[in-house]
């Protein structure tokens, strides 16, 4: 599983010119999942993010995660994150999960991170052409790869 995760001031996702999710300060969070992919990536990724000291504290010094914020997320299924482009010049997605695969994975990372956040989290819609607008702060912009945990 791998992870595109922006701290934004704000966030949305707008499906066929309608706005699905919209977020404040928090986190927008782009997610491949691949065919090996499995509970465990989820339950180690979930936790990574939400703990992840990624906003500025009193001092402005980067050390408060998400749940210390109360801040929201988004969370935006992109399989794009899992092209390979060693051959030529037309990226390859073999490597990202087929839909029966994807779909309850995605929908089991959303309802992880709502148990752990205590909160609703903001969707896009699997497979749609969506809509992605952001304010990212800072610039800060992170990626995780649950593979590369050990």
């Amino acid at each position: 599983m791998r992870t595109v995760i922006q701290r934004v001031s704000r966030a949305s996702v707008t499906i066929d010119e309608i706005k699905v999710s919209e977020i404040n300060e928090g986190l927008l969070i782009l997610l491949g999942i691949e065919e090996l992919d499995t509970n465990t990536d989820i339950e180690w990724l979930t936790k990574k993010i939400a703990n992840l000291r990624i906003f500025n504290d009193e001092n402005g010094v980067m050390n408060k995660s998400l749940l210390d914020i109360n801040g929201e997320a988004i969370v935006v299924s992109q399989f794009t994150l899992h092209a390979s482009t060693k051959k030529g010049n037309r990226p390859s997605y073999i490597y990202a999960a087929k839909p029966e695969i994807a779909i309850p994975l995605y929908e089991q990372f959303i309802a992880e991170l709502e148990i752990l956040l205590h909160k609703k989290v903001g969707t896009g819609q699997f497979g749609a052409d969506m809509k992605v607008e952001l304010l990212n702060d800072g610039p800060v912009t992170i990626i995780i790869d649950s593979k590369n945990r050990d």
